[in-house]
């Protein structure tokens, strides 16, 4: 029996390697077109080609999608939501910080350079949201 859900529903979406919150706004036969709500997990730094590995092509630094910014998900990937959602300027610092600390747990090269890149893009998250980490 397949998943199927609405426009208005509230979900969970994975994207790339972020997990988000958010409210279906279209359904399309292959995708959904989800607004972003809240932050559950920070997409990781680097190439997405080569996990958690450095010097092998462009090291990307990787935003986490903007409050209502709407994205289109394949299907497979958007599960529905029932609990409350978080604000999503809270729900970003935490996905953040989660991140940041697992980075610094692993030390390595990797995890050094990815840190470089998450500093970077604090410094423009608490410019576009006013946020405090």
């Amino acid at each position: 029996m397949a998943l199927t859900v609405q426009p208005g529903d509230k979900v969970t979406a994975i994207y790339k390697t972020g997990k988000y919150i958010g409210e279906v706004t279209a359904v399309n036969p292959a995708s959904t077109v989800v607004r972003i709500l809240a932050v559950i997990k920070h997409p990781v730094q680097g190439d997405l080609h080569h996990p958690k590995q450095i010097g092998e092509g462009f090291f990307h630094e990787r935003k986490a999608l903007a409050y209502r910014e709407q994205a289109n998900i394949p299907t497979g990937m958007v599960k529905p939501f029932q609990d409350s959602i978080p604000e999503y300027g809270e729900s970003l610092i935490g996905a953040f910080n989660t991140l940041k600390a697992q980075l610094i747990e692993d030390n390595t090269p990797y995890s050094e350079q990815s840190l470089t890149a998450l500093a970077e893009i604090q410094k423009e998250y608490e410019l576009m949201y006013n946020l405090t980490f």
